[in-house]
């Protein structure tokens, strides 16, 4: 028993000897394998251009790009590029080599600007056909162009009529029998020289002469061989249809005049904008013919159809035509600007849209900028409508947005 004791006691303490040693031995090497992999984890020091982010190299230098010398590349880890994908941070240098400028964001009216191209046309209001009222011969013209100017009561032409000279010297026969019935004590017959003479005279009117023409008939007592055909108003004539000596049917066109000092433009506007137009909206009109030139009308009337070729619809503009400088089928550019409610608005050049969304940089201390998806409203040529996303006051970036959201991107 006693030498049984003495050979454990030695084996157990060799056996504890054995097995420290082989931990150590073990422990010793796993340590070269944990130092090789944190020295592989460790991120090395990269280096990039301030101007071209993309660019990254293991060592400085020139940029291939720009030849600007590269800066270190700021090392995130993969837990603080996850927090930080909405927001980007610029030293002072970054910002102005990306030229990045900020503004706050104001509330004001704005206004829609809506740019249209028209057509002018006549206005049909102040256009009219001179006709032949009897039956008969052109004896003489005194106009003898498409373009001369009429003035309203001018005498265009002279026609002869037989049946025009036939209604005349029955007037002057009622005439006489008026004047001889007078004397009648009896005032049926009077009434009947009256009613003669009246019948008489309207026919004369039916065949267009005018109640100076019938004044001086009666006065002078002769027919006229040839009626004279006036203007009915001022303007240019657009057709000529007769020739001097040229017979004609009662009713038949001589001339069509128009009145150019008033104009109508039809403009062509398309689906989206028909909700911003109103009658009585004012119009400016710009003509290539009259560099510099502003014209002035309001929308008169908005036709209720749609043109199915071009799908637009078509809006009509009266306005004023000062020295005619407006010629009809003349094309033209429109511009209406409609004011807006009052709300947040951005420079254009803020607003980055990519299809899914819209996106504001929000400058929330210096050099750090926030990523914000806003709501737009309508737009002009320079600002937009932020109807949500942003407050009055915050700055947002308006110049080198994009460069901003590039760095994000590369994140």
């Amino acid at each position: 028993m006693t030498l049984n004791k003495k050979i454990l006691i030695p084996l157990l303490a060799l056996l504890l000897a054995i097995a420290a040693g082989g931990g150590w031995i073990l422990w010793q090497q796993q340590q070269p394998g944990k130092a090789t992999a944190a020295k592989a984890i460790a991120p090395k020091q990269l280096y990039t251009c301030s101007m071209h982010p993309f660019i990254i190299r293991e060592k400085p230098g020139l940029c291939p790009i720009c030849g600007m010398e590269l800066i270190k590349k700021i090392q995130e880890s993969s837990t603080a590029v996850a927090q930080k994908v909405e927001h980007v941070s610029l030293s002072p240098a970054q910002r102005v080599m990306a030229n990045v400028a900020v503004t706050e964001a104001a509330t004001e009216s704005l206004n829609k600007e809506i740019n249209a191209v028209g057509i002018v046309q006549y206005d049909q209001s102040r256009q009219a056909r001179v006709t032949a009222w009897v039956a008969g011969r052109i004896d003489k013209l005194f106009v003898n162009s498409v373009g001369a100017m009429v003035s309203k009561g001018n005498t265009v032409a002279e026609l002869y009529s037989p049946d025009l000279v036939a209604a005349q010297e029955e007037y002057l026969l009622a005439l006489k029998s008026r004047d001889q019935l007078k004397g009648s004590t009896f005032p049926s017959i009077v009434q009947q020289g009256e009613g003669l003479l009246e019948s008489a005279k309207e026919r004369l009117r039916l065949l267009g002469v005018s109640e100076s023409q019938i004044a001086w008939l009666e006065k002078s007592g002769k027919p006229a061989s040839r009626l004279t055909i006036s203007s009915p108003f001022s303007g240019v004539v657009i057709e000529k249809m007769v020739q001097q000596g040229q017979y004609v049917a009662a009713g038949e066109l001589l001339f069509n005049i128009a009145d150019l000092s008033r104009v109508w433009v039809e403009l062509e506007l398309y689906e989206n904008e028909f909700s911003n137009i109103r009658i009585g909206q004012e119009v400016e009109i710009r003509s290539q013919s009259s560099p510099g030139s502003t014209f002035t009308g309001r929308i008169a009337f908005l036709y209720p159809f749609l043109d199915p070729k071009t799908r637009t619809l078509k809006a009509r503009i009266e306005m004023a035509n000062p020295g005619m400088k407006l010629k009809p089928e003349m094309f033209v550019n429109a511009s209406i600007k409609i004011p807006l409610q009052s709300t947040i608005v951005v420079p254009l050049t803020a607003l980055i849209d990519t299809g899914k969304r819209q996106v504001v940089w929000v400058e929330r201390s210096p050099g750090l900028f926030e990523s914000r998806q806003v709501e737009v409203g309508q737009r002009n040529s320079e600002k937009v409508q932020i109807l949500s996303g942003i407050k009055q006051g915050e700055r947002v970036a308006v110049s080198g947005a994009y460069l901003i959201d590039s760095e994000s991107q590369l994140k």
